[in-house]
């Protein structure tokens, strides 16, 4: 019987874990990319097979000591979409 309940809850709590797929710009519009961040404010979305950034619609989604860079994806109908902005501190360096 413990069996029993502990392979139940096993199972259950295993069948709760997934993994949420990201949005990939890559599949959407530049036009439905740009409506998921005014839409959402602010949202991390995939831009490549491996590689993803956070991207919002003003300064307001960012922390005090950060500014607004624009921000330039690929998307199914062009190479260079300005979907909105990054969030960028000083610490930032190495990302230039």
């Amino acid at each position: 019987m413990k069996r029993l309940a502990f392979a139940l809850a096993f199972f259950a709590l295993a069948s709760g874990v997934q993994a949420q797929q990201r949005l990939s710009t890559l599949n959407l519009t530049c036009g439905q990319a740009q409506q998921v961040i005014r839409s959402r404010g602010a949202a991390v979305l995939s831009t490549g097979t491996y590689t993803f950034d956070r991207f919002v619609v003003d300064r307001s989604f960012c922390q005090f000591d950060e500014w607004l860079e624009v921000a330039f994806v690929p998307t199914r109908d062009t190479p260079q979409c300005p979907i909105g902005y990054r969030c960028k501190t000083q610490r930032d360096w190495w990302d230039d």
